[in-house]
């Protein structure tokens, strides 16, 4: 029998994206107020230039961009942080759509994972057989691993996240994580 070990807290990332500035900007706002301060943000792209999955339910030109937070999360937490951002994208969704802002019911997507030394982790609704059940209606998926000084994709991983631009974005934040655990070993160790 394998002994239990601590979880290793994890960075909590965000891709965030819409059909306007100000639905990103509002999803951002909850998240900051719930998640606390966003400490790493990629630039912002067209998800459009990926793919068009979307485009029926939420629009044309999505802009997308990714969000690390500065506090480190349990990656247990997961299922319950994606049904967080579900209720936000309905939340938000609505007050645009009554206000006269947005055209259709879900300007917003906001797609909660996490990333740690190893991989980078997204939550979901969709089950396929390369997921996991978590909890509550949401699967998890690893969608990128870092092995070698690398990410390596997977054949459902999504177009964007193969990309080297946010690659590097990532690989960014992953050094963020490792300077955090560091500190984090040596505070412990100091009590």
């Amino acid at each position: 029998m394998g002994a239990i070990k601590e979880v290793k807290p994890v960075l909590l990332l965000i891709a965030a994206f819409g059909v306007t500035d100000e639905a990103i900007a509002m999803g951002r706002a909850r998240a900051e107020a719930t998640f606390g301060p966003i400490v790493k943000e990629s630039s912002t792209y067209y998800f459009d230039d990926y793919t068009r999955y979307y485009e029926n339910e939420m629009g044309e030109r999505l802009k997308k961009q990714f969000w690390i937070f500065e506090n480190l999360a349990d990656p247990g937490d997961l299922a319950q942080i994606k049904r967080t951002t579900n209720a936000w994208e309905e939340e938000i969704g609505a007050q645009l759509l009554t206000a006269g802002k947005v055209s259709t019911a879900r300007p917003l997507n906001l797609d909660p994972g996490y990333i740690e030394l190893s991989k980078l982790i997204l939550a979901t609704t969709k089950d396929c057989s390369h997921r996991i059940y978590l909890s509550d209606g949401i699967y998890a998926e690893t969608t990128l691993m870092y092995v070698g000084q690398e990410w390596i994709s997977f054949p459902w991983s999504y177009a964007d996240y193969r990309n080297k631009e946010n690659q590097a974005f990532f690989s960014e934040c992953r050094q963020y994580l490792k300077l955090r655990l560091r500190e984090r070993a040596r505070n412990t160790r100091n009590k």
